[in-house]
């Protein structure tokens, strides 16, 4: 299949219901204006799921997923940028895999509408913007630490996404938890009225997180690399302890793999990414980074943590509730 021989133009695809799903190529924001006007005339909503390409089974999730939200009446449009504002001297622009044509067999396959996939120039025609989105502090932990402007490159193109496609939904996975969180604060608190869903982590049958950035991973790193998502596993089989004993067991694994270089690790509130506080009680997620010969990987699970007396554990908050029924007696 030639992408390029494609442009404008649409082809027929079968949608996982059986039925003709012409899937129309858009590479300008003309295109892209002329295409969206022709989805208006359905009577479902318009599902943006945004992709940087390569897609593999991950983005098959959440492509499946965006088809079942637009249901029979509505559309699925996804784009496909590369975007140079989210990466750091030094990161894997040039050498980020570019797969067009697998990708928009992919779409095809899942029953896509339409495909945005501009270029450089076409996004940004004044070469880098001078006006972007600021993370505000959840944007400068973490990721937004080890990766400065990151987040600022990301919501950027995001919300110009946004504006050129008009969703009623958009989709992410919950692999990039922190993007996730930034992304939903971005449209509530500029009122883009737009449903913000997530679609849970896809992962290998090793259990590495589905990822771009897997194939640049030897065998051998790769080995190493599972080390990520067994410390993770680790954790959150101690939720019922604590965040204390969550990270204490990640921190554990990751300990025992010294090849695997470990950004962080921490047990974070979902929502504000600040770390919990002792005693925190609730949803929270445990998250790390790492990187393994050239390659960087994030990875995170949810935990559901009790809420412990500060400074005690598990024992004493059962001790103290026991106390509290003899008293109520």
């Amino acid at each position: 299949m030639d992408g390029r021989a494609m442009d404008g133009r649409a082809m027929d695809g079968r949608a996982m219901d059986g039925r003709a799903s012409p899937l129309v190529l858009a590479r300008t924001k003309a295109e892209l204006a002329d295409a969206r006007a022709g989805l208006d005339q359905r009577t479902g909503p318009v599902v943006l799921v945004p992709t940087m390409g390569a897609l593999h089974s991950g983005h098959g999730t959440l492509l499946h997923a965006a088809r079942a939200l637009a249901g029979p009446d509505g559309s699925v449009v996804v784009s496909i940028f590369v975007n140079p504002l989210q990466f750091g001297p030094g990161e894997d622009l040039d050498r980020y895999p570019r797969t067009l044509d697998d990708d928009l067999a992919m779409c095809t396959d899942a029953g896509v509408s339409l495909v945005f996939a501009p270029s450089g120039a076409e996004m940004y025609p004044s070469g880098k913007p001078e006006v972007t989105v600021d993370p505000g502090s959840v944007g400068k932990v973490f990721e937004g630490q080890f990766r400065p402007g990151f987040f600022d490159g990301v919501l950027t193109v995001v919300l110009k996404l946004l504006h050129l496609t008009r969703p009623a939904i958009v989709v992410f996975g919950e692999k990039d938890a922190q993007q996730l969180a930034l992304v939903r604060r971005m449209v509530s608190d500029t009122d883009l009225g737009i449903d913000v869903e997530s679609v849970p982590t896809a992962r290998d049958a090793d259990g590495l997180a589905t990822s771009s950035r897997n194939r640049y991973l030897s065998a051998a790193e790769r080995t190493v690399a599972l080390a990520l998502p067994r410390a993770l596993s680790a954790g959150q089989a101690r939720a019922a302890d604590g965040a204390a004993a969550v990270l204490s067991a990640a921190q554990e694994i990751l300990r025992a793999q010294p090849a695997l270089a470990v950004d962080y690790v921490a047990v974070v509130d979902p929502r504000t990414f600040t770390t919990v506080q002792p005693g925190h009680g609730g949803p929270a997620l445990l998250v790390a980074a790492a990187r393994v010969g050239g390659t960087r990987l994030i990875d995170n699970v949810p935990v559901v943590l009790p809420a412990l007396p500060v400074g005690g554990s598990l024992s004493d908050a059962a001790a103290e509730g026991r106390a509290r029924d003899a008293a109520d007696d």
